[in-house]
């Protein structure tokens, strides 16, 4: 049984392995580094700290996510999301760096409020809802949807 298990374990883990492959060759971690700093004009501890075998990755999202030009949002509305899911994990961290963000990409401190208000009315609803365990469907029919 137990080879079975392995057998269909290594099948399942090859069969989703191939459509993950890289196609490229990704920076080195120094490589990485360099770009952050020419980025941002620093390499923070964080990017420092994460594993080198990773950094690549992780600043390619960041880069993609909240720090690039290509972005659909504007940087304002990114820094007030971040700022909004910070206050709910919560992370002291992201809370100081977004609410610095948002303000430096344009916020005021009734946006701000806002963002953490707003994040605030989700998760007591999202808990009410949940907790009630209110249909799906009728919560969907309700609101006009399908």
């Amino acid at each position: 049984m137990k080879k079975t298990i392995a057998i269909v374990a290594i099948t399942v883990m090859t069969a989703f392995a191939a459509p993950f492959t890289v196609a490229q060759e990704l920076p080195t971690a120094e490589e990485t580094y360099q770009e952050i700093e020419a980025a941002i004009g620093i390499v923070p501890r964080h990017f420092k700290a994460y594993p080198p075998s990773a950094v690549a990755g992780a600043w390619a999202m960041t880069k993609g996510l909240d720090v690039g030009e290509d972005a659909a949002l504007e940087p304002k509305t990114r820094s007030l999301i971040n700022l909004a899911v910070a206050a709910q994990i919560p992370c002291r961290y992201c809370i100081w760096l977004e609410t610095k963000m948002a303000k430096d990409r344009g916020a005021s401190d009734a946006e701000v409020a806002e963002a953490v208000a707003l994040a605030g009315y989700v998760r007591h609803w999202s808990a009410v809802i949940n907790g009630l365990q209110i249909d799906l469907e009728t919560f969907k029919a309700e609101f006009g949807g399908e």
